[in-house]
């Protein structure tokens, strides 16, 4: 039974370390690739750094109750098992949706920028290109989002 948990506590940091990803101007997730995408210039108004966390983390939820239930079960007898296995799981549960979270935050960047046509956008991305206030920037814009580059 010990080989089992540990090898379930393996299983699920590899899947909650699977979600860490960092998306930046740079980076393009498959669906994106040939994809049109319009194209507008502008100059950036104003950056400011924020955290871009994953809003839905069931990954880490799931492994973490599976393997607190699992653990808990291995507690007391009877009644008092079945409480330790019902409580092993809520709390597995909620460690494992916050390490998942924990793990899949990145940093990033809210980038205002003024368009040619007069038009004012946000974007939020990944901050790994330094943006700075009047820096000329081109958006590209698509089905599954924008995006802020330097020209």
């Amino acid at each position: 039974m010990k080989q089992s948990s540990i090898a379930l506590v393996l299983a699920a940091a590899a899947l909650t370390a699977t979600g860490c990803a960092s998306y930046g101007p740079a980076d393009y997730s498959s669906r994106e690739a040939r994809a049109e995408q319009s194209v507008s210039y502008g100059t950036v108004e104003s950056v400011r750094s924020v955290q871009i966390n994953e809003e839905h983390a069931p990954v880490g939820t799931i492994a973490g109750a599976a393997i607190g239930g699992l653990l808990g079960n291995q507690i007391g007898h009877g009644g008092g098992r079945a409480a330790a296995t019902i409580l092993g799981a809520v709390g597995g549960g909620l460690a494992g949706n916050a390490i998942e979270h924990h793990a899949t935050q990145q940093n990033g960047a809210e980038i205002v920028v003024r368009l040619d046509s007069g038009r004012t956008v946000a974007v939020v991305q990944g901050a790994s290109e330094s943006l700075q206030r009047g820096d000329r920037v081109r958006v590209l814009s698509g089905a599954a989002g924008s995006r802020v580059e330097h020209i």
